[in-house]
């Protein structure tokens, strides 16, 4: 079974980052194992001019994965915008529970918006929406959050997104 994919949504400096920060310890003290995917719309480069693996890429190679004992980063060209499933199917193997993504919006993911007062509205679609966090409130069919009470986001998302059966070797690692 494919890992499932959450995503949180909300305008520019909403506190996605901040609440995704805070939800993460909670799903692993349930026994959660999860990745995270960051959607950075106006581009980025982790890459430091001058390192091995910056000099690797400029020399032409296609995908660059550093390792070290316990990380591994990896820098690869991809040929256009990657939707979620295509970076968990593609990167991420299935012993993860769960996949929390910031950003894709427009996307047909299960989704919790962050509405927050300050930063203006975000035109909220109710397909796929889980939730809503505010600090203000909000008139919707579905449950609407203090962004401070992270544990019961914590809860709907383990009640959407039941953590998947170890094997016993998963369970030794």
């Amino acid at each position: 079974m494919a890992v499932p994919i959450v995503c949180f949504v909300g305008k520019s400096n909403s506190g996605k980052t901040t609440f995704i920060e805070r939800v993460i310890p909670e799903l692993i003290r349930a026994g959660y194992k999860v990745a995270t995917v960051k959607h950075a719309g106006h581009g980025f480069d982790l890459d430091t001019e001058g390192k091995d693996s910056w000099r690797h890429k400029q020399a032409g190679a296609s995908s660059v994965v550093v390792l070290s004992k316990g990380s591994m980063a990896m820098f690869a060209d991809v040929s256009d915008q990657m939707k979620v499933e295509e970076v968990r199917d593609r990167f991420l193997d299935g012993t993860y529970d769960l996949i929390i993504a910031e950003g894709w919006k427009n996307e047909g993911y299960p989704k919790i918006v962050i509405v927050r007062e300050q930063v203006g509205e975000i035109l909220i679609s109710s397909e796929g929406l889980l939730a809503v966090v505010s600090d203000k409130p909000i008139d919707l069919d579905v449950p609407v959050f203090a962004l401070n009470d992270v544990p019961a986001v914590a809860a709907l998302i383990m009640k959407h997104f039941p953590r998947r059966a170890r094997s016993e070797h998963e369970l030794e690692a």
